[in-house]
């Protein structure tokens, strides 16, 4: 399988109101991919800012690294 159909297949399972931060990183992706450094690092400023500006953020209690990994089929 693919990283392309692995990535697909993985948006099924994040929930909706999540799906704003999915949106606003591949954004960036294809943005910054060509852009230097400091672009980057406005990039992930405004991600951060994004997040703490969010009210459902207020209720996010986290994921530790390794739940992540399993979510994300990560070894």
């Amino acid at each position: 399988m693919s990283n392309r159909e692995r990535i697909v297949r993985l948006l099924d399972s994040i929930p909706d109101h999540k799906l704003g931060y999915v949106l606003a990183f591949i954004q960036g992706m294809t943005v910054c991919s060509d852009t230097g450094e400091a672009e980057d690092d406005f990039f992930c400023q405004r991600m951060v800012q994004n997040y703490i500006d969010d009210p459902e953020s207020k209720d996010d209690k986290g994921t530790s690294l390794e739940e992540c990994k399993r979510e994300w089929g990560i070894n």
